[in-house]
Order: structure tokens, then C-alpha cells, then sequence
């Protein structure tokens, strides 16, 4: 049966319609087509009444019918002896059987022939559908013609009102009649009559009338006709014609309407007396009517009037924008025009608003504005212009006016009287809401200047901003906190409605905000009041807060922040000139410090110092704005207010008889929310890296990271201006010491680990076993994806490893708890990363996947060489993996042991690779962590013993020497003795390395390197000016620098260097040795130069200053890591231990070795003390924050990417400085890394990393979108970048930024007196 017969066919149509009208209501409410589509599909979830629909009773029957025989074979088959083929103890018989069943023949045969009638079926019920339509069309019409003649029969005389009756066909004669009998002088009843039959008509017939000129004529003297009867007969019909007839027939009809009204106004002119306007009267009650009728046909044709020819509209809008343009010379009394009826009935313009919408109308509406009618916008601006004059002298008005507004009807019922003044500022809401509308636009705001009476210059973009400040001010505001609600029509809240819409586009913001003008309108109070002179302002709090709402929107674009920050053109108190953003900050400080002695009310104004200080923060979350910002310690002004209003929320008083009644609840929760708010703009100081420093010094980071947590856990944004959450703020916090300390404190990290641990292991308790959890095909599912890059982030910096980790020992308990769920990144490495045990096994429910996601995030972390060097002298983490692989292997027939390939053993040989060998994209080859296709599918050896077989380090061939450049440079060195060696032999020396570059790179290295870094290093030493380090005396006996004994991190990092040496065939095999003396040389040089807890007591601060971070294990224990920069010297000076020390005693000196040498500064005395205790390195806080301020100045691209990913440049920047670029450049590149920032001078640091992200930046907008830009950063070598090919790039970075980024640099430390 699984072919269809015509009878079936038939029979199945009938039940389907049947099912479809079934249904019908359900289709008929949905929204949309595939709001329907769903409903039918979800139909039996619906519908109780489901299976007893006729149709699926015969399609139950039919699959009953075709696949009964099927369904009971397998039934046997599986019941009989099959029973072992059901597979899992999860399938039942029925899946099997319905499986089996589906892959049949007969139900492929069944639903092939299913599908094929019911497209037949479909497509039938459409056609009929169509041929009913047309139909019941032809029926309608003849209905309607013979409806008509029996009226025309019965002479009209019951016919009903113009509304409800149907119309018909009328002859010309007829209409020839009716346009006589309207005439003005025949009787009343004539008229009424010719008009009842007129409505009977259709208005396509009437328009086709020979005589529709006398027609027209009559009916606009109808609607002036003083009876008001007659009058509304006419607007009925006009209401009609509007709501039934197409473009074509509308558009005379309002023309026509429109004539008249314009007739009107021209002949009765009409005085707005004091007593104002009563809509009662019948004159003034009919025009009301009209142009009721005229404003709802403007906002109901923009929904049909595109689908007409563009002249019909033209029509329409010129006939509207001329009777609009219709004023009177304004005199002791102003006269009554049409736009004081039209906004009293639209006192928005919501019509105007329509008809700007949409392309098609708005390109019409701004030419004819432009050509013909420039005077409705200049009516508009003396609008505004005369109620900024007259309010300044009756301000108490205007609030009566603006409540009566709101909520005016007008009606019988309803007021039925407006004053003067109420149909003005009618006037005046609906000039700002045309203004503003136009002024969104580009041609819009071309349509400025404006020529308006009794101003000598042209009204301009700027003066109208200006002039809508100006009214902002005027206004007798309410409060903030109630306007937002209750004052919608006040002209503050309508002048701020109109400038957000600007700040919110770009192109009106740079055309009508971005002006000094506008600017100084803005901070004219502010300067005032800084000054200590009273402002003219009705309500300051009012003002003030809208004030400091539009800087706020100024500064969040990056065109709006030049301007605040850079653009000297105000005039302070004194008479310098000064930039907005020095206003706004002083202003801000004069709050927080009650300095306000021209209004003291503002000082208790938690609202006005909250919006002024938000202001401020717009500008300094951006490195750019924190460089204008800083000198002037905002940080320590908040931090102190907030300590300040910290201790008033925590002190509660005990009540005592007779004692000062305590705080209202509300004052306390004031208190609260105000501290809140101090918190918040604290914390977004760390949204930068010297900003993280200046949060650090206030000693509140521990509880603004605890606001960011809970605020991060309800996913809050940052802000009412930021479109991201706190992900960047987070990795920006955990990339230093005491961030990653605040982290842990405030439970941020032990959520994050309990999120990890339940969505790897702890599955959804409501599903059904029918409806299992998809197998991940990703080694990191995607449900775990987020929760995976967050400890990335977490965990990427060295810094935040050592402090999670340092001197922590694993668990390794006998048992755990399958309820036991880890809190820590401990325990995190315990149950997911060292998997050593079956009872670790055991206690994970994906065992494979889990221990895939720990070695994922184990090699993303080993990325960085210091927290690889912790983690392996801790957990002898290799010893750990190589047992693992040894423990995968089986016996081969042949009696050899071989691997068991599979995903955790691939991930673990990969890992092993990462760890044991050292070396830039040219030197090591890392094995993929994917099978291939073909016979082999993974030919990359595994190992379980070290060192890793020979492939995978490539052979590095011995740098060749050119003689005649080598030559010539070394006679350039040899050409002056060092005595001579000046500054400006320094120039010289600075061009030759440029030449040298930029020509043959490759051949600079080896012996010429190294002379040529000796003998600058030299110089700069010598040369008192470029001394930046007092000299320290360095004589110690070689037997008691021997025993000294290096750490067990200190030893892994030399056997890491050797084994990098060896490979590159700079080093021998005893070269151990000497470079464990070179290290312990440094940290006997470095150790007297460091700041110890002891001398890191509260009693050597000064009360200002904040308790130093003790707890952090950098500053208690020494360096947290590997010295790399004199590893890397050693290596160029080819294992020479005497000739690196000297190299590095004398480069000690240099302002460079701050930066480039890390140890060297770390926890030094000669740092200041705040910033020496802090934790917190200056390759964080100066190097890393100014490559992300040019990274968003001159690779916008690439800024945005990161922080999209939630990732951070400066965390990225710090670990490869850190590490001097090691695993990440070739050799040869991180000779000419060295060489470049100790020559060009240290601030090419920061122009280095610049130009590798710029070098970076396709793959970085790929892994962006593929979101996993913290792995392939972390993972990735830096692939093809040459130090000389992007020297020049660095050389222009010099010349636009040197300025400020060594100024900076130098100023981490007051200099030594030379």
C-alpha cells in the first residue's frame, strides 16, 4: 500500500483541509511563517485533540498498513536469538526495532511515496485556495453594485453614516449634479444632501468627475463652512477617502485639505491674547478637526506611499511643509499658525519623525526643505531662540506647563482652554523634536547655517547645540533621579533626548558635539563655580548631572577623548588655558574635597560627584587618557573618599539614652551605594597596566576585585557606555602577583574552578538516558570552551602562577569522593593534570576528556618558561608524563614495545616535546596533535625516556661571517679609543647598526655582536649623562661565590640553556658550570640592591603610604623565575662567563636594564618604595601599558581583537620580554632584539612588540573569530618576523612617541645626582 491511488489522493486533501481549518486560529495568531511552521510542527505537544484528527487517524492506519510486516519480523527476529545484537544496556528492544524498521526498504519505499501526494496534495489546496479568492472578489463586487443601485433607487434616504456605508457605481451626470448642488449658495439642505450622496460614491469615480475642479472648490468652501455639521459631513468624507483609497485619490483629497486649512490661517488671522486659545469655539474646534484628520493621514501613508509613484509624495510633502511655512512677523502679540494646532495635536512631530525615517521620503522632505521651505527650520530655531529670551525672565512657568502637557486631552471632558505661554512651549517641544531629528542626518545638517530675524549672522550647527545647552540650563529642572521619569516633556530632558541621539552617531557627533563652542557651553558652570562664583542656574544638581552625561558620551569615543584631553582652548580662573579634561578633574577633586565654597549644597551630592567622576573614568580606562590624567592622583582622591565613606557604612552606634537619634536606614543604604560607586570607579583603573599600579598603591584592590566579582557573577557590563563585561579587567588584574592575590581572595578563582569541574564532570540530572549527552568530537568541548580560556587567562602570566602555586604540594590522596569537587587551581592540577593514580582515575566520570582538558591548559601554561621551570621542580611533571606514556605501551608480536596511539598519548608527546626542547619556529618542530590520514597516522615518534629523539630538534647551521662588512665594522669600532667614545660617537654608532640592519642583518652576530655590545655598553656606562643607576662596587671572593647554591628552579633554567646552546652550537658540554657561577655572580651583585620583607615593615612607611604586600612570595622569596637576559648574554658571549659578567655589571648602570633585565629591578631600592614593594614589575606597568596605547593608536585592528578575546596585549607583551623571546624568535632575532633596544635606547621595547603584533595581525583577527587567540598566542612561535625588516616601522614610532614613552620609562626612578 505504499503507493497512492486518485480515490486516496482525494480523500487525503479532504482530511488535510479539514485538519488546516482544525487549526486555523492557531495559524492565523502567529506572528510570523515560521512561528507557524513551528506550531504545526510541535502540534501534537499542543493538541490534546491530536490523534483524533481524521488525518492522522488515516496516516496512523497507512504506516500501520505498509511497515506492520516490517515491525513484527524484527520484533521476532530480536526476540528470537538476537537479543545480543542490541548493543549497550541503554538500547532497548524498541530503539532496535525502530532503528532497523527506518533502515528498511519499505519505509524508504513508504516515505518517497508519502512525500510525492503530499506535494500534489499541497499544491492543489494552493491553487484552489487562489481560484476561491478570486472568487469571492467577483462576488464582492457584484454584491456592491447592486447594493448601491437599490440606494440609488430608494433616493439615498437610508442610507448610513459616510463610515459604514458600501459604495457603488455612480454616473458623471450624477457627480455633475452633486458638484451644483454643493455650491455655497444653494440652502443648507441641498448642500447636506448633495453630501450624503457624494459618500455614497467612490472616491475614485468622484475624482474622475469632468467637473472635479467646481467639486474641489465647494467642498473646501463646505469645510469653512460655519455650520459645524456640514464642516465635519465633509472631514467625514475626507476620513473616508484616506482609509479606502489608494495614493493616487488620497493625495487630492489631502492636498485639497491642505489648501484649505492654508486659507484659513492667510485670511483669519488669529492673535495669541492672553487669554489664549479655547478649542470650544466652533472656528477653532473645526480647525482643530482638520488638521487632527491632516496629522493621523501624515503618520499612516509612510506605510504605503513608497509603493506609489515618487510625485504623489512630493505633492504631499509640499503641501504640508507650505502650510507649515506660514507665519506672521512676530509683534507685542504673537498670531496663531498652523504648527501651534499641529503641536498641540503631535507635540513630538512624531509625523516628521516618520517621514524622516525611511530613505525614499527622507531625501524628498530634506530637498524640498532646501529649496523652497527653509523657513519651517528657521521657524523652528526663533521658536527656540524666543523661548530662551522670554523664560530667563518667567522660569517658574514653565514646570505648571510642562506637567499640563503630559497629560492633556482634549476633548468635552477635558481642558478645554491653553494660554499663550502652554501653546509656545507646545511650539517650542515640537521645534526640538523636528531640530533634532534633522540634525541625525548629513544632509540634515546641511541644510545649516540658517538665516533667522533679528540675528545678524547665520544660526549655525554650533550655535544651535550651544543655544540647546542654554535651554538646558534655563529649565527649573527637577531631580535627576525623579526627571527621568516624570519631566519627559521638560525642555532638559527633550535638549538631552536630542544630544545622546548625537553622541550616539559618529558622524553627528564630530559635525555638532565635537566643538570647543560646545565644550566650553558645556563646562561654563564648572569654571564658574572652580573660580568661586555663584552660577545662574535654577538647579545646579540638575544641570550639573546632565552635564556631566553628555561629557561622559564625549569621552567614550575616541575623537571625543582627543578633544577633552589634548584641545587647550578653555580659559580657567586664572587665565591659562587649559584642556576640558583638567576641568572636569579639578572640578571632580573640588567635590570630593568639599572645596565649593560658591555652592556648598554640591558637596553632599553623592549624584553630582558620582557623575563627574564617571566622566573622569571614561578618560582614564584608556592608556592614553591615564598618561593626560595621572598627574593628577585621582586614584588617591577616590581611594580616600571611599575609605572615608567605608568606615561611616561600617560604623553602626549602640544606642544610648539621650544620644543623637542614628542614621535612617536610607541614609546607611545611601552610604552603601555611594561606596559602591567610589569602588566601581576605583576599580576601573585596572583596566590599563599602570592603572592596575595606581589601584595596587591605594591599598583597595582586594576589595574592588571582590566588587568586580560579584558584579562579573550577575554579568553585569562595566558600564552604561562599555559593550564588553569584565573578562579583559579580570585577565588585566591576574597577569600581576597582588592581582592574582585579590583574585584568590575574593572566591573569583574557586568559582571558576567548581564552573570547570561541574560542566567536564557533573552531567544534567533531568535528562533521560533516551536523550544521552553528545560525544565532544573537540579535544575541548565547546560547552567548556569559555571556562577554558578564562583559566588561560588566569593563568597565563608567570606571576599569578607562582603565587597560586609556590612551594604548594599536591594532594595525591588514596581516595576521593566522587561528590568531592576541587577549589583551587591546586586541585585543579591534582584531579585533572597529575593523573598518577587509579583512585585519580577512578574519581573522574570522562576520564579522557577531563585529563585532555588538564594537559591542554598544563601546555598553554608551560608556554611560559618560568612557570614550566615552577611546575617541573615541584611535580617533576616529565617524569610524571613519561611514566604515563611508558604505561601506555604494548608487546608486538615481533617481542618490541610499542606506543598505544591515542588522544591522551598524542597530547602527552606533544607536551613532552614543549617542555624538554628549547628553541624559535626555525629550531624545534613540535608534533601536531592530530592524526593523519593514510597508513601512518601518526608518524612522529614517542618516547619515554629523555632527552627527546633527534627530530624533533632541527639542526641550526653555524652562522657564516662576511669578511668585508665584518671588516667594516669592526674597524668603525676600532676607530676610536674608548676614552673617546662620547655621545657623539654614539650617533655614529647608532647610524652604522641602521645601515647594518637594514642591508645584511643576517650577518650581525657572533663576534661582531658581541664587540659591538661591549663597546656600546661601555660607552653609555662611562658617559655620566646616559648613567641612569648609581655604580654599585662589586668585589666578592670567587670561593664564596661558589658557595653559594642555586634553587631548584635556578638548575632547571641551566640545564634549559644548555640544552638551547648545544642546539645552537654555542656551548659545550661543561659550559654548566660557568653559567650557574655567572648566575650566582648577579644574585650576589643583586641581592644587596633588593628591598627584603624585613626592610618592607610598616615602621619604614610613611603614614601616607599604604601596608605593603608581604604575602606576595615574589617579594619574600626572591625573583619568581629564570634569569633569561644573562642566560641570553651568556650565550652570546658563547659560554664566556668572566666577559658576560663584566658586560652585565657595566649595562647594570643603564636606564635599559630596567626593562630588558627584570631581576635587575626587581624589589630594587631603587625603585620608590610604593612601586618597589607593589609587586608589580615596570615591564608590566610602563613597557606593557604603552604598547597597548599604541596598539590602539596605530593597529586599532589587532586592539580590538584582544579585547574581544578577553585577552590583553600587556599579558602577552610581558611574558615574551620576560623570557626574552625564547620558544618564540630564532636565535639570530633575539640577538638583534638585544642589540636593537640596548643601541636605539630601551623605549624600541615597546616599538618591538608593537611591530610583532602588526606583523601578527591576520592571524590574530582569524583566532579572534575562531576564539582561541590566548592558545595560538600562547602556543604559536612568531612565525616570519625579521627585527630588520620592521626597524623602519620602529624608527617612525620613535619619532611620533619617544617623547613620551622614555619619558616615562625614566621616571620609574629619580635619578641619581651626577
Amino acid at each position: 500500500m505504499s503507493q497512492f491511488r486518485v480515490e486516496d489522493e482525494a480523500e487525503l486533501q479532504t482530511l488535510l483541509r479539514q485538519l488546516l481549518r482544525s487549526v486555523k486560529e492557531r495559524i492565523s495568531g502567529a506572528p510570523s511563517v515560521e512561528c507557524a511552521e513551528e506550531i504545526l510542527l510541535h502540534l501534537e505537544e499542543t493538541d490534546k485533540n491530536f490523534h483524533n484528527y481524521e488525518f492522522v487517524k488515516y496516516l496512523r492506519q497507512y504506516v500501520e498498513c505498509t511497515l506492520g510486516a516490517v515491525i513484527e519480523g524484527e520484533t521476532e527476529s530480536c526476540a528470537r536469538g538476537d537479543a545480543h545484537a542490541i548493543g549497550s544496556a541503554q538500547e532497548t528492544l524498541v530503539h532496535v526495532v525502530t532503528r532497523r524498521t527506518r533502515e528498511s526498504a519499505q519505509y524508504k519505499q513508504m516515505m518517497q511515496a508519502l512525500k510525492q501526494t503530499m506535494m500534489v496534495i499541497v499544491e492543489s489546496l494552493l491553487n484552489k485556495f487562489e481560484e476561491d479568492q478570486l472568487k469571492k472578489e467577483e462576488m464582492h463586487r457584484k454584491s456592491q453594485h447592486e447594493q448601491f443601485c437599490s440606494h440609488y433607487t430608494d433616493n439615498c434616504s437610508d442610507s448610513d453614516s459616510s463610515f459604514n456605508q458600501s459604495y457603488a457605481f455612480i454616473r458623471q451626470e450624477q457627480l455633475q449634479a452633486i458638484s451644483e448642488e454643493l455650491d455655497p449658495s444653494r440652502p443648507k439642505e441641498v448642500r447636506w444632501e448633495a453630501l450624503q450622496l457624494l459618500c455614497c460614491a467612490p472616491p475614485s469615480d468622484v475624482l474622475s468627475c469632468e467637473s472635479l475642479g467646481c467639486l474641489h472648490r465647494n467642498l473646501s468652501a463646505a469645510l469653512t463652512d460655519p455650520d459645524p455639521d456640514l464642516s465635519d459631513k465633509v472631514l467625514r468624507f475626507f476620513a473616508k477617502t484616506f482609509s479606502s483609497s489608494p495614493l493616487n485619490v488620497t493625495r487630492e483629497m489631502y492636498t485639497g485639505l491642505v489648501k484649505s486649512l492654508e486659507s484659513e490661517f492667510l485670511h483669519h488671522k488669529l492673535s495669541l491674547d492672553v487669554k489664549g486659545l479655547d478649542v470650544n469655539r466652533p472656528y477653532i474646534s473645526r480647525l482643530l478637526k482638520q488638521i487632527r484628520l491632516m496629522n493621523d493621514f501624515q503618520k499612516e501613508v509612510t506605510t504605503y506611499w513608497i509603493r506609489h509613484p515618487e510625485k504623489y509624495m512630493e505633492e504631499i510633502i509640499d503641501g504640508t511643509l507650505g502650510l507649515l511655512s506660514l507665519h506672521h512677523e512676530h509683534g507685542s502679540v504673537r498670531s496663531l499658525e498652523p504648527v501651534h494646532l499641529l503641536s498641540l495635536l503631535d507635540i513630538q512631530a512624531t509625523w516628521f519623525k516618520k517621514w524622516m525615517h525611511g530613505y525614499y521620503s527622507r531625501t524628498v522632505v530634506l530637498r524640498l526643505l532646501e529649496r523652497k521651505y527653509k523657513s519651517v527650520i528657521a521657524s523652528a530655531l526663533q521658536q527656540c531662540i524666543y523661548y530662551y529670551e522670554s523664560c530667563q525672565t518667567s522660569r517658574e512657568d514653565t514646570l505648571e506647563i510642562t506637567q499640563a502637557m503630559e497629560n492633556q486631552q482634549i476633548g468635552p471632558a477635558q481642558r478645554s482652554r491653553y494660554s499663550a505661554r502652554e501653546l509656545e512651549y507646545t511650539h517650542l517641544v515640537h521645534s526640538l523634536s523636528l531640530l533634532g531629528r534633522l540634525l541625525m542626518y548629513t544632509n540634515g545638517r546641511k541644510l545649516f547655517p540658517v538665516k533667522v530675524r533679528k540675528r545678524r549672522d547665520p544660526v549655525t550647527l554650533t550655535d544651535l547645540v550651544v543655544l540647546l545647552i542654554n535651554i538646558m540650563y534655563q529649565h527649573p529642572n527637577t531631580l535627576y533621579a525623579e526627571s527621568a521619569h516624570t519631566d519627559s516633556l521638560s525642555p532638559a530632558a527633550l535638549v538631552m533626548e536630542v544630544v545622546q541621539q548625537l553622541c550616539e552617531r559618529t558622524s553627528c557627533a564630530v559635525d555638532c558635539i565635537y566643538q570647543i563652542p560646545v565644550v566650553e557651553a558645556l563646562l561654563r558652570p564648572v569654571l564658574s563655580l572652580l573660580g568661586g562664583k555663584p552660577v545662574k542656574l535654577n538647579f545646579p544638581e540638575s544641570s550639573l548631572i546632565h552635564i556631566a552625561d553628555t561629557l561622559a558620551r564625549i569621552a567614550t569615543t575616541e575623537r571625543g577623548s582627543t578633544l577633552l584631553l589634548y584641545e587647550r582652548k578653555l580659559v580657567s580662573a586664572q587665565g591659562e588655558r587649559v584642556t576640558p579634561a583638567h576641568v572636569v578633574v579639578r572640578f571632580a577633586q573640588a567635590l570630593l574635597a568639599k572645596d565649593l565654597p560658591a555652592c556648598p549644597q554640591l558637596e553632599d551630592s553623592a549624584a553630582v560627584k558620582g557623575a563627574f567622576i564617571f566622566v573622569c573614568r571614561q578618560m582614564y580606562h584608556t592608556a592614553e587618557g591615564l598618561q593626560v590624567l595621572g598627574p593628577y592622583c585621582l586614584h588617591e582622591c577616590i581611594a580616600q573618599a571611599w575609605r572615608k565613606t567605608s568606615s561611616l557604612s561600617e560604623r553602626v552606634p549602640t544606642p544610648v539614652p539621650g544620644a543623637p537619634v542614628p542614621s535612617s536606614p536610607q541614609e546607611l543604604q545611601s552610604t552603601v551605594v555611594w561606596e559602591e560607586v567610589l569602588l566601581d570607579n576605583l576599580l576601573n583603573f585596572a583596566a590599563t597596566p599602570k592603572g592596575l599600579l595606581l589601584l595596587q598603591q591605594t591599598g583597595a584592590i582586594h576589595e574592588c576585585v571582590a566588587y568586580m566579582f560579584s558584579r562579573f557573577t550577575q554579568k553585569l557590563q562595566v558600564s552604561r557606555c562599555e559593550k564588553f563585561g569584565y573578562g579583559v579587567m579580570v585577565t588585566q588584574v591576574a597577569a600581576t602577583a597582588p592581582g592574582i592575590t585579590a583574585l584568590r581572595s575574593s572566591g573569583f578563582i574557586q568559582a571558576v574552578v567548581v564552573d570547570v569541574w561541574s560542566l567536564l564532570e557533573c552531567g544534567r540530572e533531568d535528562v533521560r538516558v533516551v536523550h544521552p549527552k553528545s560525544t565532544p568530537m573537540d579535544p575541548i568541548d565547546r560547552s567548556c570552551l569559555k571556562s577554558f580560556l578564562t583559566l588561560v587567562n588566569l593563568l597565563s602570566s608567570a606571576h599569578a602562577v607562582w603565587e597560586l602555586l609556590f612551594r604548594q604540594v599536591l594532594p595525591n590522596k588514596a581516595e576521593y569522593s566522587l561528590r568531592e569537587m576541587p577549589t583551587s587551581i591546586m586541585d585543579v592540577l591534582d584531579r585533572l593534570v597529575v593523573i598518577n593514580s587509579d583512585a585519580k582515575i577512578h574519581s573522574l566520570f570522562n576520564y579522557e576528556q577531563s585529563h585532555t582538558f588538564g594537559l591542554r591548559l598544563l601546555s598553554v601554561m608551560c608556554c611560559s618558561l618560568d612557570s614550566l621551570l615552577l611546575l617541573e621542580s615541584q611535580y617533576k611533571l616529565s617524569d610524571m608524563l613519561l611514566q604515563c606514556q611508558m604505561d601506555n605501551t604494548i608487546e608486538s608480536s615481533s617481542g618490541n614495545t610499542e606506543f598505544i596511539i591515542d588522544g591522551l598519548s598524542v597530547e602527552r608527546n606533544h607536551l613532552l616535546v614543549r617542555m624538554n626542547v628549547t628553541g624559535g619556529p626555525s629550531e624545534r618542530n613540535l608534533p601536531p596533535r592530530a592524526l593523519q590520514k593514510g597508513d601512518d597516522p601518526y608518524p612522529w615518534p614517542m618516547f619515554s625516556t629523555c632527552p627527546p629523539p633527534s627530530c624533533y630538534v632541527l639542526d641550526v647551521p653555524k652562522t657564516r661571517r662576511t669578511k668585508q662588512v665584518d671588516s667594516e665594522l669592526c674597524a668603525f669600532l676600532m676607530s676610536s679609543k674608548a676614552s673617546e667614545r662620547d655621545e657623539s660617537w654614539m650617533e655614529h654608532c647608532r647610524r652604522h647598526f641602521y645601515k647594518v640592519m637594514t642591508s645584511k642583518s643576517s650577518i650581525l652576530t657572533g663576534n661582531v655582536l658581541v664587540d659591538l655590545l661591549e663597546a656600546v655598553v661601555q660607552s653609555l656606562s662611562s658617559t655620566p649623562s646616559t648613567c641612569f643607576f648609581p655604580p654599585a662596587e662589586y668585589k666578592v671572593a670567587e670561593h664564596h661565590v661558589k658557595t653559594r647554591s642555586l634553587t631548584c628552579v635556578e638548575q632547571l633554567g641551566v640545564n634549559v640553556c644548555l640544552r638551547y646552546g648545544l642546539s645552537l652550537k654555542l656551548l659545550k658540554e661543561d659550559s654548566e658550570q660557568d653559567l650557574g657561577l655567572l648566575l650566582k655572580h648577579t644574585q650576589e651583585f643583586l641581592t644587596p640592591q633588593r628591598l627584603t620583607p624585613q626592610r618592607l615593615t610598616p615602621q619604614h612607611l610613611t603614614p601616607q603610604r599604604i601596608t605593603p604586600q608581604t604575602d606576595l612570595c615574589s617579594l619574600r622569596w626572591g625573583y619568581p623565575g629564570h634569569d633569561w637576559f644573562s642566560s641570553t648574554v651568556f650565550l652570546l658571549m658563547c659560554g664566556d662567563a668572566g666577559r658576560s659578567l663584566n658586560l652585565l655589571l657595566r649595562f647594570s648602570r643603564l636606564l635599559t636594564s630596567a626593562f630588558l633585565w627584570p631581576p635587575r629591578i626587581h624589589a630594587s631600592v631603587h625603585l620608590p618604595l610604593e612601586i618597589a614593594q607593589s609587586g608589580i614589575s615596570p615591564l608590566h606597568s610602563c613597557t606593557a601599558h604603552y604598547v597597548e596605547m599604541l596598539l590602539k593608536a596605530e593597529v586599532p585592528l589587532v586592539f580590538s581583537a584582544f579585547k574581544m578575546s578577553g585577552f590583553t596585549p600587556a599579558q602577552m607583551c610581558t611574558q615574551w620580554l620576560g623570557q626574552c623571546f625564547w620558544n618564540y624568535l630564532d636565535w639570530s632575532e633575539i640577538c638583534h632584539y638585544v642589540a636593537t633596544c640596548i643601541i636605539m635606547g630601551p623605549d624600541y621595547q615597546v616599538y618591538m612588540c608593537v611591530s610583532v603584533l602588526k606583523h601578527l595581525q591576520q592571524d590574530i583577527l582569524q583566532h579572534a573569530q575562531t576564539q582561541d587567540l590566548q592558545v595560538f598566542l600562547k602556543e604559536e612561535p612568531i612565525r616570519g618576523y625579521r627585527v630588520s625588516e620592521y626597524l623602519d616601522y620602529m624608527e617612525a614610532l620613535e619619532h611620533g612617541y619617544r617623547g613620551v614613552v622614555l619619558m616615562d620609562m625614566e621616571n620609574i626612578s629619580p635619578r641619581p645626582d651626577t
